[in-house]
């Protein structure tokens, strides 16, 4: 008679050495949202608080009393509805042109072979190790001499196709779409375009969301860009707006912070939305079966 192999248990030092380790990344990784968070918070608090409370000494936590006259105050006498508009719709059209554009790029760069592929991959690629404040003039004076200063088409062009989001469809395209797939819908008589949208597309919903979420948040926290293409105060966008706030004589903190709040909604929003999307495809390929 033989008797079935048990797999041996873990000894009590080790359960408790296991059990200890475990403390120990809780309590550093609680620390480490303690720390990002912390800042936020205050923000958010004091956004609530009389401008001349926001650096009392010692700091309040809490506002006692708190007051909406921030908001008031930023709503009534400032165009916030219109910096609020123009940001949202330039990051979701930007989001909306860099999903698509990108997920064609790297598709053809996963899938296809034609002349020149791996030079023309190589130079976009490269493109990354390049500041943005680099091309800042040169890419003016291409969007001025084309003659799309427009405020909306200026603001767009610089996150229609970048770089970041071509190699990342690419690299996703490779891992996630088998060539044995594609074959059997050409088989069937499926056309390169469909073929794109029916079969590579719904394998690409991972990467992208996790794109459409950079996206976004590259376009709608832009700074540098918009203040070089946007001269009129009524096209600011909300980071243009929210730096007028400090004014050039005066800072109004109380604004600031009521501004940055507000701001901060639609970015949660978008997060929150795409926020599965955007795990997995960060956590694409970090596991292997």
């Amino acid at each position: 008679m033989t008797t079935a192999a048990h797999a041996p248990t873990p000894t009590a030092p080790t359960g408790r050495r296991r059990a200890g380790n475990r403390v120990l990344l809780y309590a550093f990784l609680i620390s480490l949202l303690v720390v990002f968070a912390l800042p936020l918070l205050w923000a958010l608090s004091s956004s609530f608080k009389a401008r001349g409370d926001i650096f009392a000494y010692p700091p309040q936590p809490l506002p006692l009393p708190g007051t909406l006259a921030n908001y008031r105050g930023l709503l009534d006498g400032q165009p916030y509805r219109s910096w609020l508009v123009t940001s949202t719709l330039v990051a979701a059209i930007s989001t909306a042109a860099a999903v698509g554009l990108c997920s064609l790029a790297g598709f053809a760069f996963a899938k296809y072979r034609f002349r020149g592929k791996n030079l023309l991959f190589n130079i976009m690629f490269s493109s990354l190790a390049v500041p943005f404040a680099v091309i800042v003039v040169p890419l003016f004076i291409m969007v001025a001499k084309a003659h799309l200063t427009t405020p909306y088409f200026a603001l767009v062009v610089p996150w229609v196709a970048p770089a970041f989001g071509i190699f990342m469809m690419r690299q996703y395209t490779e891992q996630s779409v088998p060539d044995a797939l594609l074959d059997a819908a050409r088989v069937d008589g499926c056309t390169e375009f469909g073929l794109f949208r029916r079969v590579v597309l719904p394998l690409l919903r991972p990467a992208l969301g996790a794109l459409g979420v950079w996206s976004f948040l590259t376009s709608y926290n832009s700074l540098i860009w918009p203040l070089i293409v946007i001269s009129e105060p009524g096209d600011y966008t909300l980071p243009l707006g929210i730096q007028a706030l400090f004014g050039a004589t005066s800072r109004q903190y109380d604004l600031v912070l009521a501004a940055s709040v507000l701001a901060a909604i639609p970015s949660l929003l978008v997060f929150f939305l795409l926020r599965k999307q955007l795990l997995e495809g960060l956590t694409a390929g970090a596991v292997k079966s």
